[in-house]
């Protein structure tokens, strides 16, 4: 990493790239802020990776898995399932609330509790929006939420019912206006039950030194921006953007004096800006070797998992089944700090089953025979079976190895 100084022109500084990174440079920092570079901090556990990243994406799909288990997962290795959960929602402490909130961030995802405040701009902007096409019955959204102060957490099932029909997209008045609620930040959702939120007031849920709204929108932007800086280590205006969905220009009025530092990355063709933190000192330690999640945050943008590792990652699972091209729920395979295959997993029973693998070449068929065999250890699986390989000749290197790593 070269550094170059701003040149001050009378009062004008004309900020110059605080560093020349190369583009391994780029990817190491990026690896080491997503905590996937260097040794994993087991003692904070799953909740020092939540505050790490300031955000875990939620989905309903569960293959191995559910997302916002396989990422503290890929950097922490086998940490219980249980306790993932625990750590999450579980409430801790003299105030007994919970450390984690769920909110509208890069998606669905799992927060911070401190950084409620943040995210005020969003709910007000929610507010400010003309209703969705869901009707919402005069009075329904008073008695919700007077029902949830009178009996305290519950489903929408439990507040008077989900859907009107089975179609998964005909809400009940009930799911309207909790739903709404939620979004406006009256209500929070406190914790997944069965996959089904279960929803409470934030008076109740939030501490109460946090559960103020008097942040202006150019304060919630900027500590959104640097948060994203952070767990990105550098990224273009873009990447920093799509990191809590926010808007170029929001992005665009903040990032002068949001605490990054601008770079320049060869390659890249475009501005960047970094951590500072992250330009102190080299990125080095010991590689994960994991599956991810395709709802990971390391693989969250496509053109910067192009740009950064040059590979190319699509969740096909919302694809018709005849035009998916690696399967279902393509997870990406991460070693020595590169994208090196894919596999499309299954469970059938005690048997993880690899139903399709994707392997960049035959040196990283050890990699992904690691990963695959990991995985099945922490499922609870004795047994790998490989379906289908897209290169055919390493098929066999690969049942070898797994064979090996399972005897």
């Amino acid at each position: 990493m070269s550094v170059a100084p701003s040149i001050v022109l009378g009062m004008t500084t004309l900020l110059r790239p605080a560093a020349a990174l190369s583009a391994d440079d780029a990817r190491r920092i990026a690896l080491r802020a997503q905590g996937l570079l260097g040794a994993p901090d087991r003692r904070s556990g799953v909740r020092g990776v939540l505050r790490h990243l300031g955000a875990v994406q939620l989905d309903t799909i569960s293959v191995l898995a559910r997302s916002h288990e396989l990422v503290p997962y890929a950097r922490l290795g086998a940490v219980g399932r249980g306790s993932v959960e625990s750590a999450y929602w579980k409430p801790d402490g003299p105030d007994g609330r919970p450390r984690a909130f769920e909110y509208w961030s890069h998606a669905a995802c799992l927060l911070p509790v401190e950084e409620w405040p943040h995210f005020a701009f969003r709910r007000r902007a929610y507010r400010a929006r003309p209703h969705w096409n869901h009707q919402l019955p005069d009075g329904v959204y008073d008695q919700v939420v007077k029902q949830l102060r009178t009996e305290g957490p519950l489903t929408a099932t439990e507040l008077g019912g989900a859907k009107k029909t089975s179609d998964w997209w005909d809400w009940s008045g009930t799911k309207v206006a909790v739903e709404r609620a939620l979004m406006y930040g009256e209500v929070v959702c406190v914790e997944r039950r069965g996959w089904k939120r279960v929803y409470d007031l934030a008076e109740r849920a939030i501490p109460d030194d946090l559960l103020h709204d008097d942040l202006d929108d150019t304060e919630c932007v900027r500590r959104l921006v640097r948060l994203a800086g952070e767990a990105l280590g550098v990224g273009t205006r873009a990447d920093i953007a799509d990191y809590h969905r926010l808007r170029g220009e929001q992005v665009d009025a903040v990032i002068a004096d949001s605490g990054l530092v601008p770079v320049e990355v060869a390659g890249w063709g475009r501005p960047a800006w970094a951590d500072p933190a992250a330009l102190t000192a080299p990125p080095r330690g010991r590689h994960r070797t994991t599956l991810l999640s395709p709802f990971d945050s390391l693989v969250w943008e496509r053109a910067r998992t192009e740009r950064i590792f040059g590979f190319t990652h699509r969740l096909e699972a919302y694809v018709p089944k005849p035009k998916r091209v690696h399967g279902y729920f393509v997870m990406p395979v991460l070693s020595g700090g590169r994208l090196v295959g894919r596999v499309d997993p299954a469970r059938e029973g005690r048997t993880l089953v690899a139903r399709q693998v994707g392997v960049e070449n035959a040196k990283a068929v050890p990699a992904v025979a690691r990963a695959l065999t990991e995985a099945a250890t922490w499922v609870d699986c004795s047994d790998v079976r490989v379906e289908r390989v897209d290169s055919p000749e390493l098929r066999e290197p690969l049942i070898r190895e797994l064979a090996a790593l399972l005897d």
